[in-house]
């Protein structure tokens, strides 16, 4: 089992920045893939951007590339989103996701799949008021 605890949600405006935080425990750090997902209300959850297990490997989402940025601390079995120039369409509820056998997930389509993820977090919110 992994549990995942995200944070740092909250409310900005046009332009502003966030950090969330996705705290993790129940399985080795290393051995884990890492994803953030987001559900805005009335869609489905779709996919942010993830990091490989090794830390080496990161991946996004067309519309927040050179935006958000993806990072985990081993030493602390944390991942992190950072979150800059957002705009009010990132508005959405966003998830924290691991993918428990991580050496066996390689590649975009592998990482942006939903399916591969084992395990969640219950969300944070995030809401860009223009």
């Amino acid at each position: 089992q992994v549990q995942l605890v995200e944070s740092g949600g909250g409310a900005v405006q046009t332009g502003g920045s966030l950090r969330l935080s996705c705290a993790t425990s129940g399985r080795t750090f290393s051995m884990l893939g890492l994803g953030w997902f987001r559900q805005a209300p009335g869609k489905g959850r779709g996919f942010v951007g993830a990091v490989s297990r090794t830390g080496l490997n990161t991946y996004y989402q067309d519309s927040v590339k050179g935006r958000f940025t993806i990072s985990r601390d081993n030493a602390k079995n944390t991942v992190y989103l950072q979150m800059n120039s957002l705009k009010p369409e990132d508005t959405a509820v966003y998830y924290c996701a691991a993918v428990s056998k991580g050496e066996y997930c390689s590649g975009y389509a592998c990482y942006s799949n939903a399916l591969q993820y084992d395990y969640w977090g219950q969300g944070t919110q995030v809401t860009v008021s223009s």
